[in-house]
This record gives structure tokens, sequence and C-alpha cells, in this order.
């Protein structure tokens, strides 16, 4: 019982340590704002446009981030990619 005890606590440990790695940019960013979202919206978006999927952008979400001030890593489109709404 004590060997499996230790062996989840080897692995939640190196799953942290490998899993919760950002370069400074990433945590200056992190530790420049109080949340992550700048608001439920951005959160939508940024949960709709994960990392290796084709970017969903409507001309509503550049109003949006323009007027809640969103942050991050920004999405770049081309005009014609953007979604009319």
């Amino acid at each position: 019982m004590r060997t499996k005890a230790l062996a989840v606590l080897f692995l939640s440990s190196v799953a942290l340590t490998t899993g919760a790695c950002a370069t400074s940019a990433e945590w200056a960013e992190w530790r420049a704002h109080s949340t992550h979202y700048a608001t439920g919206d951005h959160l939508v978006f940024s949960w709709r446009n994960t990392e290796g999927s084709a970017p969903r952008v409507t001309r509503k979400d550049l109003e949006l981030s323009r007027a809640e001030n969103w942050w991050g890593k920004t999405i770049t489109v081309s005009p014609e990619q953007i979604f009319r709404e």
C-alpha cells in the first residue's frame, strides 16, 4: 500500500513540474492581470479557439476584444476568415 502511495505522489510531482511550465514572458503576462480572462466573452472566445484548431473569429469578437481589453496570445486571421453573425 505504501508503494502505491509513493508512486502516486511521484507521478503527481512529475506531472506538476512538467505540465506547469511557462516562459518568463507568459508569467509576466499572468501576473499583470487579476484574473485569467478579462470577461465571460473572453472566456467563451478562448475556449472556442483552442491551439491546434482553426480559429473562429466574428466581428463581434473583434469589437468585444477592443472594448473589454482582452489579453493573451493574439489570434491572427485575414479579413475573409472573419465570420459574420
